[in-house]
């Protein structure tokens, strides 16, 4: 079992859990502005699936040798975006199926990787050209700490109304 794959499942739990807890609030304490950069609680965890969709196909040219990688990333190119801004109660159903389909697109990927593909150079421009590549690997750890990050922040707003949110740690589950 690769690391790549456990923390692809760890955030799958992590966030199907952030689903399920904010599904529980009325959508307007959902999207009320919590003075997150994101605005809502349902803004947060839509950035959380805009950005691993991001990251995602960042991963697309660097994984060109495994036809199988980029299957799971072009998949991604037919599903619709989410929106931005306050959700109505339908479009927060919808993002259901978006969160369930990014999530097990990382996932199955994490799946098809190679070794060899973490060394794979992938192409940005974040750090002023210096470098213009970094490995697969550092990318992928960016992800799991991006990912980690906004779900933090929406434990910390969760925390503030005294809403149990306990979704945090690696279960060993998720070694299987």
């Amino acid at each position: 079992m690769n690391d790549v794959l456990m923390y692809a499942r760890y955030n799958q739990a992590g966030n199907k859990a952030i689903y399920g807890i904010l599904s529980k609030l009325d959508n307007d304490e959902r999207e009320k502005d919590r003075g997150s950069y994101y605005g809502s609680l349902s803004g947060l965890l839509r950035h959380v699936i805009g950005g691993t969709r991001f990251f995602l196909g960042l991963f697309k040219s660097a994984l060109a040798s495994n036809p199988a990688a980029v299957k799971v990333v072009e998949s991604l190119d037919a599903f619709p975006q989410l929106g931005e801004g306050q959700l109505t109660a339908a479009q927060w159903k919808e993002t259901a199926a978006v969160l369930d389909t990014v999530d097990a697109a990382y996932v199955e990927l994490a799946g098809v990787l190679a070794a060899k593909d973490l060394a794979a150079e992938v192409k940005l421009d974040w750090y002023g050209g210096n470098p213009a590549a970094v490995p697969l690997s550092f990318m992928l750890s960016q992800l799991l700490v991006h990912n980690s990050h906004h779900r933090g922040q929406i434990s910390q707003i969760l925390d503030s109304l005294k809403i149990d949110n306990d979704y945090s740690g690696i279960d060993v589950s998720l070694l299987k």
